[in-house]
């Protein structure tokens, strides 16, 4: 009883922190510390990862669906699918040759704590002060960015590599400075999260994925079903907190988090 409680908490901050620009690897690191969780549930909080992804693919099914089949005939579909991908790559790449460096260094147990904490503070303030100075949008749909923008907020979205930085939050204030629509932006991340989401995980199940157990199988499953469900909400939700009030609220609760974090450090 007292693992699959576990397992709904992390499948809740899984679904809360995922989309939202307050990065879910933080906030789940920070979680399994103050749990006194061992290192067998770091790949069962990369396994209920899919189920946010799920909830996308949910969600904007007939725009995926739609993409998929016009593929051999519509340029646009050719278009949106090659822009998903372009914005893919840099994370993808970097990801992979960086990766043993993060977990050595950033992830490090020592330090992991240290460099969120700063993370989450410097993050909440750049949001903070850039929302602010953000241009007037120039494109306003996020299933028709031109691939150069589609490349840079792909190039934006590499910051998330740093533990506490946020996928989300790098690409939609990205995209907000590069000139996109805010909500537009929040789209392209969404869609974007899929395939950056799903390579990470099954990148991190390669590596990981030998420590996971059949006694876990029930934790999983209900881990991954409140992960799912909650980012439903949430990513439905979000749109129209952004839409009114842009990521600002989501600023300062970083600066809160990164202090009371430094705080509990500290003591």
């Amino acid at each position: 009883m007292h693992d699959i409680l576990i397992s709904v908490w992390l499948g809740i901050v899984e679904g809360l922190t995922e989309f939202l620009p307050v990065s879910s690897t933080g906030h789940l690191l920070v979680a399994e510390r103050l749990l006194g969780l061992s290192d067998n549930w770091e790949a069962f909080t990369v396994v209920i990862q899919l189920g946010a992804i799920l909830s996308v693919v949910v969600i904007y099914f007939q725009t995926f669906w739609q993409a998929l089949i016009g593929l051999p005939s519509s340029e646009q579909a050719r278009r949106f699918a090659l822009g998903i991908i372009i914005a893919f790559l840099p994370a993808a790449v970097v990801g992979v040759l960086i990766s043993k460096w993060i977990n050595s260094m950033l992830l490090n147990p020592v330090i992991a704590m240290p460099v969120i904490a700063a993370s989450w503070f410097i993050g909440g303030l750049v949001i903070l002060a850039l929302e602010r100075t953000a241009p007037k949008p120039r494109w306003l749909d996020g299933e028709r960015l031109p691939l150069s923008k589609a490349f840079q907020i792909g190039l934006c979205q590499v910051l998330a590599l740093i533990p506490g930085t946020s996928r989300s939050g790098a690409t939609i204030l990205g995209g907000e400075l590069l000139g996109v629509d805010r909500v537009a932006a929040t789209k392209f991340t969404f869609y974007l999260a899929v395939p950056t989401m799903l390579g990470a995980t099954l990148f991190e199940l390669y590596k990981k994925g030998a420590s996971l157990s059949h006694g876990q199988s029930l934790d999983i499953a209900v881990g991954f079903v409140v992960s799912f469900l909650v980012a439903y909400v949430v990513i439905r939700q979000f749109l129209v907190i952004v839409a009114r009030y842009g990521l600002t609220p989501f600023g300062w609760y970083r600066i809160a988090a990164g202090i009371a974090l430094a705080a509990y450090i500290w003591a």
